[in-house]
């Protein structure tokens, strides 16, 4: 049998949908930038996140890890009981069941990327 070869995808981000999170999250979108459903990426899927100013994650915890990218805007990370102030260039790795939230701590749209594992490959 023949492997089936995954296609390159070049975007920009803003080319993908922002999909409101919902009302446990006040003011945040997330665009899916690469995923299995669409792009058939076998291990991890790319998000950008977007918190309005005044908004913020759910606070919350799950059995898979998250990797963050700040791109642009100010925002506060809880990790476990622990705030941490976070801007364009730092990075957050967020192990597996650690109780996290985000929340935009400025004026302006506070945006990050989100590594995570595809579904089909999360505990």
């Amino acid at each position: 049998m023949e492997d089936e070869r995954l296609e390159p995808k070049m975007i920009h981000y803003d080319q993908a949908p922002a999909v409101e999170f919902g009302d446990e999250a006040p003011g945040v979108t997330i665009r899916l930038l690469i995923d299995e459903e669409h792009d058939g990426a076998p291990i991890y899927m790319l998000r950008m996140i977007e918190i309005a100013p005044g908004g913020n994650t759910p606070d919350h915890s799950h059995p898979y890890e998250h990797e963050n990218f700040v791109v642009e805007g100010n925002g506060m990370v809880m990790v476990e009981e622990s705030w941490h102030d976070v801007g364009p260039g730092d990075v957050i790795f967020v192990p597996p069941d650690i109780r996290h939230t985000y929340k935009n701590a400025g004026e302006a749209p506070f945006r990050f990327l989100c590594g995570i594992p595809v579904p089909r490959l999360r505990p």
